[in-house]
């Protein structure tokens, strides 16, 4: 049997859509049940959906107002407060096209991301860089207050019209600008089912940055679209305290990176008897973490694995949890396949690169200006994703990685992702991550950065490493670091993995 799957057919595209009317549809008839709750240790700020839409809709008459035009860019320079999604949302609801960014980049990282976006407007908070050069502005406080504006009509139009751009993080080179379509929240209905379990009744707590689309699409926009609500820390909330704010607020789903949830875990966690499962996503989740998770929070933990060119396309799920070891499987609507370095199905069993079908309604329109690259992702009826899997008879999917991740010592292929895995829960040792360093001219060997309360003798480790993987995919070098390199959203940055490592 090939590595294919063959999926239930999705709905047709709707001959006129605007996907902030779709997030927002249920919003009148729940207008008093709270929609957003920024969550701290000191207390919560609410907004229900009521307060939501007017501030929503306000914000796009106030944007029209200011000489704005459908199809317009947006550049929005916020944190996570209710000023994220009032932009985004008001924007998008008046045709415009905003495009969030990480509040953590520089004055000249955004100025770069600037001149490709060529926005029409930068919407800010204060403390937050502003890319240089002469560009019209309007501050947070400003947003908000538009919800005293009369609603602005939903701009209709073509389902696959340009919604956002979001750019790509940028760790395999520079980041490209990723033009979503309105069509793309309508694909994601199939992961509130084949991933997430929710439900209207749920109060969902995302731990990431609003600007990733794990947290815009799983944080914000998928509890509004089923009526649920959305549990957001404020800005300064460690990951030890989350522990006690799924507690204090009742939260039902916990999402945050797997590198977020590892930190958690070193916190005191408190009964959850709310708490129904979490859910993570960015990086591989090693059995040992999930094992961890549940023990902790006596609930499992589902993983999807996606990109921010389409989003999640396979997970697991409160209904299908996925066996050890695995990512879970394709959701319901998802043509996916395991392809060779040919571009043609593999069978079942063998590793190859995942693929999706360019006809997926979540898949992106392209990359902003760079048509060589779009058409570089492209073999025949797939989307290649970079990302290197197998998958096993009953279409349980096993991710081994990028393929640009995948190291080479020795001349053996080795992923990563596989040998961190086998690793995870030596004693002593908090996190890790394998890297491959030069140690002399011609010759790299595979590195094991960890971090731990101390050093651990390395003879010890090397024993254990024997009894767990094969000769060729066991550390040569041990190096204790005081963290692993994450960004904000709690994701590993490998490309800065061989810089923690000196030879003596």
């Amino acid at each position: 049997m090939l590595s294919v799957t063959e999926p239930t057919a999705s709905p047709p595209l709707p001959a006129s859509f605007n996907l902030a009317a779709h997030v927002l549809a249920q919003a009148d008839a729940l207008a008093d049940k709270m929609a957003m709750q920024i969550v701290r240790p000191t207390g919560a700020e609410r907004w229900s959906y009521g307060r939501l839409q007017a501030a929503v809709r306000g914000a796009g008459t106030g944007l029209l107002a200011r000489g704005l035009a459908p199809g317009d860019r947006v550049l929005l320079r916020l944190g996570n407060g209710p000023e994220f999604p009032v932009a985004f949302l008001g924007a998008i609801a008046v045709g415009l096209v905003p495009v969030p960014t990480s509040a953590q980049l520089t004055k000249a990282e955004v100025t770069a991301l600037a001149e490709q976006i060529r926005p029409q407007l930068v919407i800010h908070s204060a403390d937050i860089a502003l890319p240089d050069g002469n560009r019209t502005l309007l501050d947070a406080a400003s947003l908000l207050q538009m919800a005293t504006l009369a609603p602005c009509d939903w701009h209709m139009g073509p389902a696959d019209r340009p919604a956002y751009i979001i750019f790509t993080s940028g760790t395999s080179g520079r980041p490209f600008g990723v033009v979503h379509a309105h069509r793309a929240i309508l694909a994601r209905a199939q992961m509130h089912d084949d991933w997430e379990g929710l439900t209207q009744s749920d109060r969902l707590l995302h731990a990431g940055a609003f600007n990733w689309t794990f947290t815009l699409g799983t944080g914000l926009m998928d509890p509004w679209t089923v009526g649920a609500t959305a549990l957001i820390p404020g800005p300064g909330v460690l990951p030890a305290q989350l522990p006690l704010l799924l507690k204090r607020f009742d939260a039902t789903i916990m999402a945050a990176a797997p590198g977020v949830i590892r930190q958690m875990l070193r916190a005191p966690i408190p009964a959850l008897p709310r708490l129904r499962h979490g859910l993570c996503a960015g990086e591989t989740l090693t059995p040992a973490l999930r094992a961890a998770w549940g023990s902790a929070t006596g609930t499992d933990l589902h993983e999807a694995l996606g990109m921010s060119e389409v989003s999640t396309y396979l997970s697991g799920s409160p209904a299908r949890p996925a066996p050890e070891g695995y990512a879970g499987y394709a959701q319901r609507h998802r043509r996916i396949a395991i392809l060779s370095t040919d571009g043609e199905p593999l069978p079942r069993g063998e590793p190859g690169e995942l693929a999706i079908s360019r006809n997926d309604p979540g898949l992106m329109l392209g990359y902003l200006d760079a048509d060589d690259a779009t058409a570089a992702r492209y073999t025949g009826p797939w989307f290649r994703t970079g990302d290197m899997a197998e998958m096993r008879e009953d279409g349980a999917i096993r991710a081994l990685g990028r393929s640009d991740d995948q190291l080479n010592p020795g001349g053996f292929r080795v992923s990563p992702q596989e040998v961190e895995a086998a690793l995870a829960g030596i004693p002593g040792i908090d996190d890790l991550a394998i890297t491959e360093v030069s140690v002399k001219d011609g010759t790299r060997v595979l590195a094991c950065l960890y971090t731990g309360p101390a050093a651990l003798d390395q003879t010890q480790l090397a024993a254990e490493a024997a009894t767990r993987l094969a000769r060729y995919r066991q550390p040569r070098i041990w190096a204790h670091v005081t963290a692993l390199p994450r960004n904000a959203n709690g994701k590993l940055n490998r490309r800065a993995l061989p810089d923690l490592w000196s030879p003596e």
